[in-house]
């Protein structure tokens, strides 16, 4: 029992930071202005993680993998967090050969994981505000996050009868996509 408690700690602190993590780096990708509610709760929670990093990390193609790698590492550390408290399956038979690569291909699939559940997330708040508040302070920020997603398929689906369907459709194939991941 401590160790399943143990483990949803972890788990919890762990997923937390890496959604914050993995916000900052979709919202710097998207543009996204962080002169927000949302945006400055994201710097400041992040930002003694992301600031030194950024020294030592370059940016790649415009992309901040200052706030990419440690999702990605924090990931990785509770994998091996997993590993080690559940026994590690006879952690003799495993040599660090095969176990390396494996808890580091499963932390590249728990951070996908998380950037799908992220857009799942982004999609229902730009929908229901939308619908409820269009001009809620976080509405904007949300549609910034949402829009390169939403526009391949508001090409190819108009709206019906003023009814955007296309945060649905993305919603499906983010979770088509879990399913594969």
């Amino acid at each position: 029992m401590i160790i399943q408690a143990s483990l949803f700690l972890i788990e919890a602190l762990t997923g937390f930071l890496t959604f914050a993590l993995l916000l900052r780096f979709y919202m710097q990708a998207c543009r996204v202005s962080f002169n927000n509610q949302i945006g400055t709760f994201v710097v400041e929670l992040t930002n003694w993680l992301v600031r030194p990093l950024r020294k030592v990390l370059p940016g790649l193609f415009g992309l901040d993998l200052a706030s990419l790698l440690p999702a990605y590492v924090l990931q990785v550390l509770f994998a091996c967090a997993v590993f080690v408290l559940s026994g590690g399956i006879a952690m003799e038979a495993w040599s660090p050969e095969v176990l390396i690569p494996l808890l580091l291909w499963r932390g590249v699939v728990a951070t996908l994981r998380l950037s799908l559940y992220l857009l799942i997330g982004a999609l229902l708040a730009q929908a229901v505000l939308s619908w409820v508040n269009p001009y809620s302070p976080f509405s904007h920020p949300v549609s910034q996050l949402t829009r390169p997603v939403l526009q391949p398929i508001q090409r190819v689906v108009p709206p019906i009868g003023a009814i955007d369907l296309s945060p649905l459709i993305a919603i499906v194939l983010a979770q088509l996509l879990l399913i594969f991941v």
